[in-house]
């Protein structure tokens, strides 16, 4: 059995491999490119309500915001169809007049008086999509709050932001909702959070959708690996530990231990194991990976992890590969002959 993994203090190390990563990425000019996101506030938009002109707006909102507001009266709020308006408005009259609901905005509003430069932040990373998809459309962009239901969902023809599930990691709203949202996952509800976990809802469920008859660890963390690494080339400014939601000290363990982790993977024979229910600790989302590292220090989403720099230098030794070249290849065993990896 492989050595037990000790998480060491070498921060020095750690600023090395930030800066190595940050400067390893080349830059695209991306000024030419037509883009520009505005995020829709259908959470101001609601605040207009009353139980007087509840009828009336949801005849102009139906035609207004479409998909979105059927999807979002019926299965994020869970309000009612609303092809029904005068059901729809008995449950809107009650759930604008609660005390939690009044909270929540408040709190929303106060996080987010305006959200430019969220709007910044997408304009760039679908420049950057677009610069290298050039097919691809720009969806609407719709923020909303809805009682910490869902946080980026995809429709017809938008993508939503739940604002409620952005607060903030210190928000006073987490705590009573740790039975259903853990605090390993509220820490990253935070506002420099929405850009990159957007923009990796497009890329995962409209741009490149993982193939069901992925079914290794392998074919796995080539797939994991390909979607951080597009969210590198359209996110170059944003951070590595923010792409892969790891804390400072996760992002310095797994970089320190790589080599011991890819040494595990092979020793315990795991990259060719299809047995979901062995392998989906690599690969979900958790507070550490068991089985790795003493005191529960180790970084959860190893296979993610390992995956992500298989692709990196697989690209890196065949440069003249674009993103949407490496899509297209289908087979995560070329991925991982071609980048010759070794666990460093």
């Amino acid at each position: 059995m492989m050595r037990k993994i000790y998480a060491g203090q070498s921060y020095c190390f750690f600023l090395i491999i930030v800066l190595f990563s940050c400067g390893r990425r080349e830059r695209v000019d991306v000024s030419d490119v037509d883009v520009d996101i505005t995020i829709e506030r259908f959470d101001k938009a609601l605040d207009s309500l009353d139980p007087d002109n509840i009828v009336q707006k949801n005849r102009e909102w139906i035609e207004h915001y479409g998909y979105f507001y059927a999807d979002y009266m019926q299965y994020m709020l869970e309000a009612g169809n609303p092809l029904d308006s005068m059901q729809l408005a008995s449950s809107l009259t009650q759930v604008i007049a609660t005390d939690d609901f009044k909270a929540l905005k408040a709190s929303v509003y106060e996080t987010y008086p305006d959200m430019a430069i969220q709007e910044a932040g997408l304009t760039d990373a679908f420049k950057h999509l677009k610069y290298y998809f050039p097919a691809i459309p720009i969806p609407r962009v719709i923020a909303f709050f809805s009682g910490f239901a869902v946080q980026t969902p995809i429709g017809a023809d938008y993508i939503g932001i739940g604002l409620d599930m952005f607060l903030g990691a210190d928000s006073k709203f987490y705590p009573a909702l740790r039975g259903s949202i853990p605090a390993y996952l509220s820490r990253r509800f935070t506002p420099e959070n929405i850009v990159p976990r957007l923009t990796e809802s497009y890329i995962r469920e409209e741009l490149y959708p993982q193939d069901e008859l992925d079914v290794t660890l392998l074919q796995h963390m080539v797939y994991q690996g390909k979607v951080l690494y597009l969210m590198d080339q359209v996110m170059p400014e944003v951070a590595d530990s923010l792409k892969i939601g790891y804390t400072a000290s996760q992002w310095e363990w797994a970089n320190h231990f790589e080599r011991d982790i890819w040494a595990w993977f092979l020793q315990e024979n795991l990259l060719f194991e299809s047995d979901y229910n062995r392998i989906q600790k690599y690969l979900s989302e958790a507070p550490f990976t068991p089985e790795l590292g003493e005191q529960n220090e180790s970084a959860p989403k190893l296979g993610v992890f390992i995956g992500w720099n298989i692709v990196r230098q697989y690209m890196d030794r065949y440069r003249e590969t674009t993103p949407k070249e490496l899509l297209e290849i289908k087979d995560a065993q070329v991925i991982l002959d071609g980048a010759r990896y070794r666990g460093k």
